[in-house]
């Protein structure tokens, strides 16, 4: 009876979260219509909030140093992302290029385009800035900066956000053309031992390879 209430138990549990992972990526129905044309896609560097402690925000010299970090881990997860895309263009599993973010990011500073200014803009004024078909723009919320020498791992848990929970990773793509939201995949993620953001990403980007609308993977 006991293993009976076990197995009950543990089909109730499986079924409560399943749900929340298949919410966890969104693909546009109409992708393969809008996306057609798509040759090439730029990544913004990434909006991110860290939420330190009172002596980690003092250690990193204060709200404006707090600031500067979090710049720059908005570009380290943008390069990171663009480290993988590039691998897998090489490894002949995604059709579309990914503009250099040294030019993406000269172009924004060219134009005046700070991450508030950012902000306020459309998907469509972005790509049409940077001469793109598609938009790679996204969130990074943690307790603690994933790069650096002192960073470790963020590995994924599923479904579930209790005190293991240290931050949450968005990545979206918008079309260039219509603004559309093309494809969301938003992660939750806890801490473990000795990485850096390009190890972060990948494994996190290997999880949601079946799901990602340019691989040749999901187009089967």
């Amino acid at each position: 009876m006991k293993h009976f209430s076990l197995a009950v138990l543990l089909v109730l549990f499986a079924t409560l979260l399943a749900p929340a992972q298949t919410r966890e990526i969104y693909t546009n129905p109409k992708f393969r219509e809008l996306a057609k044309e798509h040759k090439t896609l730029a990544v913004l560097p990434f909006s991110t909030t860290l939420q330190l402690r009172p002596a980690e925000v003092k250690k990193n010299g204060g709200a404006e140093g707090v600031r500067a970090l979090e710049e720059r881990e908005g570009r380290g997860v943008q390069s990171a992302l663009q480290s993988y895309f590039l691998k897998q263009k090489a490894d002949k599993d995604m059709d579309v290029d990914v503009q250099d973010v040294a030019r993406t990011n000269a172009l924004l500073a060219k134009n005046g385009v700070t991450s508030d200014k950012l902000a306020t803009m459309t998907m469509e004024e972005v790509a049409q800035m940077l001469g793109v078909d598609g938009v790679i723009s996204g969130t990074f919320e943690s307790s603690q900066p994933m790069s650096g020498g002192a960073a470790v791992a963020m590995l994924m848990v599923g479904g579930f956000s209790g005190p293991t929970n240290t931050g949450k990773l968005a990545i979206s793509i918008n079309d260039g053309k219509s603004g559309e939201l093309l494809w969301k995949y938003d992660k939750s993620l806890s801490r473990g031992f000795g990485s850096d953001t390009n190890s972060i990403i990948t494994t996190i980007m290997r999880k949601a390879s079946r799901q990602f609308p340019y691989s040749k993977e999901f187009k089967g």
